[in-house]
């Protein structure tokens, strides 16, 4: 291990961000932690840039506590981009030295919003090139979900009519770009005040977000990151649509996630949740497209880590077009 492992100048400890309890932005904070030291085959990265996610900060406000409990101090973050440091496994692959991108298993202690990671090689790839580490982390967690989501899940083809619900999002713009790359006939909603950067991601129409579902036609696949109203947009799709849906209602938990279950048995119009883990596979699809620019970056705004709570009030509290990027490699 190269002696400049730790920033913070210790080979022990690193900064992360962290909190304590569940609340508003304000309870995150940076900390020194115990750093991140590799298991058996695993892969040591210096974290340059991550991203705020909406599964995120809903954690961070408790609203997923069933599922993520009551032990603190937890971490936050799930995409990266770093640099390769140390390594004992698939060292031909990513040598010492590699700017790599993936995720951290969201359901583990880590978080990437940190100095240093410990991943398994198979959440990562080789991150794209002529891309900043800042720009290529905003489209690691919408790529990753839009390819597999819509063409693997929804086998969405080329002519089909698509509606994306949060265009303008850091997932949505991201999939309305993917929706275009795979041919499909792209519908947008998006608050008005977005509807020249959603047009930009390649949307052929835009529509107001409080469009009644009734007025809005009929579509083949609809890609829906709200979580809410499900049934009601269900109703758009063709006798032969899919509609897939990264989100379920967060005020109805149980009620939204028992409708989903039983929509899964649906042969017709199902409607399926999708809740990603991508692997290396998707990485370098994704890092192969926006090398031929097919999708460009979507950053909104840039914070370090230490003006971490900036950056999660500005994406639960302003219009976001795109990402919330964090550059970690920078104070």
């Amino acid at each position: 291990m190269s002696s400049d492992v730790s920033a913070s100048g210790s080979d022990s400890t690193m900064r992360a961000v962290v909190f304590d309890r569940y609340g508003g932005p304000e309870v995150l904070r940076v900390a020194e932690v115990p750093i991140a030291r590799t298991g058996p085959g695993e892969v040591l990265i210096r974290v340059e840039a991550s991203s705020v996610n909406g599964g995120e900060t809903a954690g961070r406000r408790g609203d997923l506590k069933l599922i993520t409990g009551r032990r603190f101090p937890k971490r936050i973050g799930i995409d990266f981009v770093g640099t390769v440091v140390q390594t004992d496994a698939d060292a031909a692959y990513a040598p010492v030295g590699t700017r790599v991108w993936g995720t951290v298993d969201e359901r583990g202690e880590q978080g990437s919003l940190a100095e240093y990671i410990a991943v398994d090689p198979s959440r990562f790839s080789i991150a794209p090139a002529g891309l900043t580490p800042v720009e290529a982390a905003t489209l690691l967690a919408g790529g990753t979900t839009a390819l597999t989501a819509m063409r693997d899940i929804a086998r969405l083809r080329a002519g089909e009519r698509l509606l994306v619900r949060g265009a303008s999002g850091g997932v949505g713009s991201v999939a309305v770009q993917v929706g275009a790359h795979l041919g499909a006939e792209v519908t947008g909603l998006a608050h008005p005040d977005a509807f020249e950067f959603v047009r930009a991601q390649k949307a052929n129409h835009v529509l107001d977000y409080v469009t009644p579902p009734s007025q809005l036609g009929e579509f083949d696949v609809i890609f829906d990151t709200r979580g809410t109203s499900l049934s009601a947009y269900r109703r758009l799709l063709t006798p032969r649509g899919r509609m897939v849906t990264i989100a379920f209602n967060l005020r109805r938990p149980v009620r939204s996630l028992a409708g989903l279950q039983l929509s899964r048995l649906r042969r017709v119009r199902p409607v399926r949740l999708f809740l990603g883990r991508p692997r290396r596979p998707v990485f370098e699809e994704l890092a192969h497209l926006a090398e031929r620019r097919v999708i460009a970056p979507v950053v909104h705004s840039v914070h370090t880590m230490e003006d971490v709570v900036s950056a999660h009030a500005q994406m639960e509290h302003e219009r976001v077009l795109g990402k919330v990027a964090v550059d970690v490699a920078h104070n």
